[in-house]
């Protein structure tokens, strides 16, 4: 059995410093100025050496050029060359437009300046997966992806997943060594019982197959308050149980955790882009599906009804899971809703663009950036990704040697 804890290590840096390039894979690389600071313009003078090599256009040296404009001699407009049409171009009047999108694209610098979206790492969340094994096992389907190891024993399974909120299970204990080695680091974690229930689902099975909606709640609930002794930031309940942020708001109050947030999985659809994911958790189902609790790919209108439910009930983040199949859902609840959205780049997303990429179908950095922009532009505020790391080292410009 595995578990999930993902985080946002926005704010990790290494031990050395504090400049963009120090920060660990996932620091932000932007510098922004202080409220009320005033901008103000320098000029930067290169050495002489440096002068003698830039030379004009014309090939005159800055000096030359410098005093030819103190004397008022300035250089005469370069001639208007229209570059030639291959042959067989035909011979047209030029189109009486007013408007030519194309203007704003023309240059590197053009396109940069009116960039209506921007990706960052502070945008990512990583997901990670840790199992009570002795080594770190790969994941065959996500290449690059593994089940982090820690040395015990395997846990327990049962049916109604009592291990979820024991307090010193396998996320309390990891959760607890994050936060001890990474002081500043935003731990978010998985609420849902499929990790430690014997039968695969997100709740507790009654004898006839049906999942049980109020007493998986309650078990829920110990769960969020387990994780948020041990230092959680943000729980994320991602069952689709109905009535769970309100109930495990009330839970995490009451014992004193006013300022664990909740980010609910808002919109978790029944989707086939979970493969993966079932091979990294070992979570698939021992019978039946999760269709009687994910949603129905086919519906758009019924995310409005769980948005305006996790609002009401007290959610801090909503998600939606899978990404990219369900920008409209994205762009849906962006619109709806004023709470930060996220979403999750799934497991059936990630292994696809790697596959692509080993077999040179497509580009697989530049894919991912794309994909990951495409997130950003339908509404989300943070991107749950398994590129979090390889993203943020493009991001900062980093490559590995």
């Amino acid at each position: 059995m595995a578990s999930t804890v993902s985080f946002s290590p926005a704010n990790v840096q290494m031990l050395q410093g504090r400049s963009c390039h120090s920060h660990a894979a996932f620091g932000s690389c932007s510098a922004v100025p202080r409220a009320g600071a005033r901008l103000r313009s320098t000029a930067v003078r290169v050495s002489s050496e440096q002068e003698a090599a830039v030379r004009a256009p014309s090939g005159r040296s800055i000096e030359e050029c410098e005093a030819d404009a103190v004397a008022g001699k300035f250089p005469a407009p370069p001639p208007l060359v229209r570059p030639k049409a291959p042959e067989g171009t035909p011979q047209i009047r030029p189109l009486d437009l007013t408007k030519r999108p194309r203007r704003n694209r023309r240059s590197p610098a053009l396109r940069s300046a009116f960039q209506e979206t921007t990706i960052s790492p502070a945008n990512l969340v990583l997901p990670l997966f840790i199992h009570e094994g002795e080594e770190d096992a790969p994941i065959g389907a996500m290449p690059g992806c593994y089940r982090l190891g820690w040395r015990h024993g395997l846990l327990d399974e049962s049916q109604s997943g009592d291990e979820a909120y024991n307090d010193n299970g396998l996320v309390p204990r990891t959760i607890r060594l994050l936060k001890d080695k990474f002081p500043d680091i935003v731990v978010y974690t998985d609420v849902a019982l499929d990790p430690y229930s014997s039968d695969g689902h997100d709740g507790i099975v009654r004898e006839d197959g049906v999942i049980m909606n109020d007493e998986t709640v309650y078990q829920l609930c110990k769960q969020a308050v387990s994780q948020a002794r041990a230092g959680a930031d943000v729980v994320s309940p991602s069952d689709m149980m109905d009535g769970r942020v309100g109930a495990i708001r009330a839970a995490l109050d009451a014992e004193g955790f006013h300022d664990v947030s909740i980010m609910s999985y808002t919109a978790k659809y029944a989707s086939s882009f979970y493969g993966p994911f079932r091979e990294a958790l070992d979570s698939n189902p021992r019978f039946g599906d999760k269709k009687t609790y994910q949603m129905n790919p086919a519906n758009y209108r019924e995310a409005l009804i769980e948005t305006r439910e996790d609002e009401k009930e007290g959610a801090d983040i909503l998600l939606v899971k899978p990404g990219l199949p369900y920008l409209d859902v994205i762009r849906l609840l962006r619109d709806q809703s004023s709470l930060p959205i996220a979403a999750y780049q799934v497991s059936g997303e990630y292994s696809m663009i790697k596959a692509g990429g080993a077999l040179n179908m497509i580009d697989e950095e530049k894919v991912m950036m794309e994909s990951l922009m495409c997130l950003r532009r339908a509404g989300a505020d943070i991107i749950l990704t398994y590129f979090a790391r390889q993203a943020a080292t493009v991001l900062c410009g980093m490559r590995p040697n």
